[in-house]
């Protein structure tokens, strides 16, 4: 993005950018964006976990956990422009061990970064939120929903939700006392550079690998990985303190996410339709077995993921638009961007899946 916020942070003579979240899909993304524009970038890791997302990447390591506060102070320090990635996401109700990790993950981490901020005179800080953790219309839950709608917490909602609507506090507490903070609202995210990967990257892999026999509809809106790059961006440049924008490429059904599948990767989708009202009790006693007795099985559709299906939320972006100058990119592009990334680190096993630079373009 050639804008004033390329040119503030590039230079060998500016001081850093601070990044959490570097390993994960958002982070990924960004780190290689701020790099691209000239921009030098320091980024907080942790020892134990997959750091892979930054191997061969010209950026500053320093290693610790923003649930430590000490350590996170010592991290920013020296920093200018701070976007605060890192999260535990998490569609599982859990246990009590995995609820706290998530609390404290977030919302302790998210306190912990903000005064760091402070402490260090790092400038503004952007945080990442979450559009699960967005109001909505509770008499039609497909209306539009707007940054101004508050969070509903009188219904059961996923830990991680809560988390990330109690992180927004934060946020809005640290505005109130005069700090620099603006929320750049993520939806599902969908594009390349995603090492871990992320739970649409794990379907699409399987979808391409023909693992996925069949599929609940419903909808959600999704992002492409440029777009909530963009929109962070954004957010440091024009973003107002104090305020969240939400950042969408398009509402998706799950049927329209496997049309896209199924044209990047040749293979043909699944058939077999699973209404959501017979999987959700299924799900509720498979979530709850497995959270218990193997908490590191990944579970594609969970109690909390169906209920988002089920709501068919839509968003409206019409305030990072119109304020921030924000311009929405294509599901299919970030498709064949995902598509691609996994080909090339052969998480694609099926022979019969097409290479990615054969894919069919389209609209949407």
């Amino acid at each position: 993005m050639a804008s004033q916020l390329s040119e503030s942070l590039s230079g060998t003579s500016q001081p850093p950018v601070f990044l959490t979240g570097a390993a994960g899909h958002v982070g990924a993304n960004l780190v290689r964006r701020l790099l691209d524009d000239g921009a030098r970038v320091r980024v907080l890791l942790r020892n134990d976990d997959n750091n892979e997302a930054v191997d061969g990447l010209d950026v500053e390591r320093v290693y610790g956990d923003v649930r430590d506060l000490d350590a996170t102070r010592q991290a920013v320090a020296g920093c200018h422009g701070v976007f605060h990635v890192a999260a535990l996401v998490s569609t599982i109700d859990g246990t009590d061990a995995h609820r706290r990790d998530v609390y404290e993950s977030n919302v302790i981490g998210t306190r912990n970064v903000l005064q760091a901020a402070r402490d260090a005179d790092a400038g503004k800080v952007v945080v990442t939120g979450s559009f699960s953790a967005v109001g909505y219309d509770l008499d039609d839950t497909s209306a539009p929903t707007q940054e101004s709608m508050p969070f509903y917490p009188m219904e059961r909602t996923m830990p991680y939700e809560r988390s990330k609507a109690m992180v927004e506090t934060e946020c809005w507490h640290a505005a109130a006392g005069g700090q620099e903070v603006v929320v750049a609202t993520s939806c599902a995210v969908v594009g390349g550079n995603d090492f871990f990967p992320s739970r649409m990257g794990r379907t699409l892999c399987d979808f391409a690998n023909r693992k996925l026999h069949a599929y609940v509809d419903g909808g959600f809106e999704f992002v492409a990985a440029a777009d909530i790059v963009q929109g962070h961006l954004l957010c440091m440049e024009r973003g107002r303190s104090g305020q969240k924008y939400i950042f969408s490429s398009k509402y998706q059904t799950i049927s329209d996410m496997l049309d896209h599948f199924q044209a990047v990767s040749g293979v043909k989708r699944p058939r077999r339709q699973i209404p959501l009202g017979l999987m959700l009790p299924f799900s509720e006693i498979a979530s709850y077995s497995l959270s218990r007795l193997w908490p590191s099985y990944p579970q594609r559709f969970t109690p909390g993921a169906i209920r988002l299906l089920q709501q068919c939320r839509h968003a409206d972006t019409s305030k990072a638009k119109e304020e921030l100058g924000f311009q929405p990119t294509t599901i299919r592009a970030a498709v064949e961007d995902a598509y691609a990334f996994h080909y090339e680190r052969n998480a694609i096993s099926n022979p019969r899946a097409r290479r990615p630079e054969a894919t069919v373009p389209a609209e949407g």
